[in-house]
């Protein structure tokens, strides 16, 4: 059965969220023809130019019957776009005609203006969260996730998150398997699980100023396990206590202690999705110590306990 997944663009769209998706659903046609019919559609037909200038080749938006899924893309011209009620309207026909309807990126404001997320956990780019949970107060935003799915109504955040999402949609129409090859053969993350937070440690923190604490950084990724206490990570940059308490939150908007838990957490997160190692393990592996403090710290920086992650997040069978 061919599924055809229609695409809507308009002038000033962010191409990634068109092609990420876009070279995803494709993968999955190239190796089995049929599988998918791909079609990006528009209200000015022809060539529609992208914010960074590319222009891809759009069918005329039209009334349709018999397509699968809506992904509706985000960027730059979304605003105007989502002003025009042409857009709005065709949406939401459109929604009653398909079997699933998704978002990408700022794109989760046409959703939100059609009364599509009205009662639902939803989430977008994390620079516009705050004004989706405003102008639409229906509509539970979530700033964290990298993509939400709720029942037939799914949106992701920024740009890359488009693809996590497409993979996720291909998943439950393939399975498993064919969704792992397709991540493989774009060389991204194996399938991040939909609730990963939309930005790791080391990007929220500010780009040090001082070059020793960029260093720590690097050293306390890759080290999760090592003595992170402050004495240690003050002789590690030459620094005594009391200078590096204050010189810390100053380069990187974050106390020591904070960082590090936040770090330890996503290195026993990515174990607890990628390996069936032992609670016990995980803990002491990422420098927690107990199970008693990653359960501590689990339910402080994600507010669900490791056990639950992992049985929400591991996918059976990863490669």
């Amino acid at each position: 059965m061919t599924r055809e997944i229609v695409f809507l663009i308009f002038p000033d769209f962010q191409i990634l969220d068109l092609t990420g998706p876009l070279e995803v659903f494709s993968q999955a046609e190239r190796r089995a023809r049929g599988t998918y019919a791909l079609r990006p559609v528009a209200f000015e037909p022809g060539l529609v130019a992208a914010s960074n200038g590319l222009s891809v080749q759009a069918e005329t938006a039209r009334p349709f019957s018999g397509a699968d899924t809506l992904i509706v893309v985000g960027g730059r011209g979304t605003d105007a776009a989502v002003a025009d009620p042409r857009y709005v309207a065709w949406i939401r026909d459109a929604a009653t005609r398909v079997r699933r309807v998704a978002s990408v990126c700022n794109g989760a404001f046409f959703l939100a203006e059609a009364g599509l997320l009205d009662g639902r956990r939803a989430t977008t780019h994390w620079s516009r969260a705050a004004e989706l949970a405003v102008r639409y107060p229906s509509v539970a935003v979530d700033a964290d996730p990298i993509f939400i799915r709720e029942g037939e109504v799914s949106t992701s955040a920024g740009v890359t998150s488009g693809i996590d999402l497409a993979l996720a949609l291909v998943e439950e129409d393939l399975g498993g398997a064919e969704a792992r090859r397709i991540a493989r053969q774009l060389v991204v993350f194996v399938q991040r699980p939909g609730n990963q937070r939309q930005f790791s440690a080391q990007l929220t923190a500010q780009r040090p100023a001082r070059e020793p604490i960029r260093e720590l950084l690097g050293y306390i990724a890759d080290h999760p396990g090592a003595d992170l206490s402050v004495p240690a990570l003050a002789a590690r940059v030459g620094l005594s206590e009391r200078q590096f308490l204050r010189v810390f939150p100053t380069e990187t908007g974050h106390s020591p202690s904070g960082y590090v838990e936040a770090v330890r957490v996503e290195a026993a997160c990515r174990l607890l999705e990628t390996t069936e190692d032992g609670l016990d393990r995980i803990a002491r592996v990422c420098g927690f110590g107990t199970l008693r403090t990653l359960q501590r710290s689990f339910q402080r920086v994600l507010a669900v306990a490791p056990h639950e992650y992992r049985e929400r997040f591991t996918r059976q069978g990863m490669a």
